[in-house]
């Protein structure tokens, strides 16, 4: 390894008066096992450390050292979207246990400026791609919808995305809610209709045990009655099983998770449903979870591949903050989608946004043993799934550094 090094440096096209040039150049990204690189710019210190001093640099690791030598490339290819979500706000009426953005009553408003739908919605133009029975029909990894937090706690301002959307001839519009404003048949008709006129094409209606806690189940069977007049086919209910069961029990009001759980056995609440152990889930549920599912040490997760999930071109999301998020992963940012075009262009220096190199590179045990270097400390009782580990070392990072993609740092403020 040290004859490596010293060769490295020993290359003829690098030169001693030009260290950021090297240290950008190097193969290699090299995390102090000694926590030197914390001092010195997280990876890019520890590189430009190595480059000056390899002897002293190599004389510090040993033979259960090598693992903290991860490969890193300099530059990641950020993928064109093809279909995706645009967040207006973090603001939600709710604050559900299993959120993955973890949304909340409590965030700012910060809605998205109408300056920022242009420049956003104007660089997906032409890469958004319609469902695959046309632009007018909807689906759930199809087109573009308009999301949260809550959409329509800004009516006025989802009335404008859309029609920007639409002037931008963006195909497969739709709106994912809640349904707590369809309070009752002449206003959630309004609503929709209006919406519909501005160019909308669908509703997503989310239907599950945690939205139940707030939202009275007869608004949002109220909100799929009046959608089905309206949108037809492009209504989309998630899940339909819950709501299946809602039907079924005759429900009409909210319904407390506690009191849920009464209903029905804690190992049946996700049977036949699709449910993602990330965001708030792990910490809102955990109690419930541990006893469905095994906790394991972070280890187990290691192999877990996380490259799909942040490389991937479809159901990608565009927040109020002007962050492009792979995939379902808040909290991290892959750059500035106000500057996509740019962005899709360059791609990813993976220098300047370690986090995601290790993510990409070497899955979880990169990043762990990064947030290592950074102090983590494991918890003890294990983790409830890859995307739980992957949260909590980056909320660790978060405190305790300045890392331009974990955005929005509020996200992580708002976890528990």
């Amino acid at each position: 390894m040290a004859e490596y090094l010293r060769n490295t440096m020993n290359r003829q096209d690098h030169s001693m008066a030009d260290p950021v040039f090297m240290a950008y150049e190097l193969p290699l990204t090299l995390i102090d096992p000694h926590r030197e690189s914390k001092r010195g710019l997280s990876s890019h210190g520890a590189a430009m450390v190595f480059l000056r001093h390899p002897d002293i640099w190599c004389s510090l690791l040993d033979s259960n050292d090598i693992e903290y030598v991860i490969a890193m490339p300099k530059i990641e290819h950020v993928p064109k979207p093809v279909s995706g979500g645009m967040i207006l706000s973090y603001k939600c009426s709710a604050a559900c246990r299993h959120c993955i953005y973890a949304c909340s009553p409590k965030w700012p408003g910060d809605w998205i400026s109408e300056e920022d739908l242009e420049k956003i919605l104007g660089q997906l133009s032409g890469k958004i791609l319609s469902n695959t029975y046309g632009p007018r029909t909807t689906g759930l990894n199809y087109g573009l919808h308009f999301t949260g937090g809550e959409p329509f706690l800004n009516f006025e301002l989802l009335s404008k995305a859309v029609e920007i959307a639409d002037k931008f001839k963006i195909p497969s519009i739709f709106v994912e809610t809640n349904c707590f404003w369809a309070v009752d048949d002449q206003t959630t008709k309004d609503k929709l209709k209006t919406l519909k006129k501005k160019g909308l094409r669908g509703i997503m209606i989310s239907v599950n045990p945690f939205y139940l806690e707030y939202v009275p189940f007869e608004r949002t069977d109220r909100a799929i009655r009046i959608s089905l007049d309206i949108f037809g086919s492009n209504v989309m209910v998630y899940q339909l099983e819950y709501y299946r069961r809602f039907k079924a029990w005759g429900l009409h009001d909210r319904v407390p998770f506690e009191e849920y759980l009464k209903r029905e056995r804690k190992e049946d609440f996700l049977r036949s449903v699709e449910f993602f152990v990330q965001g708030r889930a792990p910490y809102a549920l955990r109690e419930v979870l541990k006893e469905i599912q095994p906790l394991h040490p972070a280890e187990h997760f290691f192999r877990d591949e996380c490259v799909t999930p942040f490389l991937r071109s479809q159901h990608n999301h565009f927040d109020n903050y002007g962050n492009y998020i792979p995939g379902f992963c808040g909290g991290i940012s892959l750059g500035d989608c106000r500057e996509l075009d740019r962005l899709l262009k360059a791609g990813i220096d993976t220098e300047q946004y370690p986090i995601i190199g290790y993510l990409i590179d070497n899955n979880m045990k990169g990043l762990y043993h990064f947030a290592k270097n950074w102090g983590y400390t494991d918890m003890e009782e294990g983790y409830l799934s890859k995307c739980h580990l992957c949260v909590e070392l980056r909320k660790h990072l978060v405190l305790h550094g300045d890392f331009e993609e974990l955005k929005p740092r509020e996200f992580y403020l708002h976890l528990e």
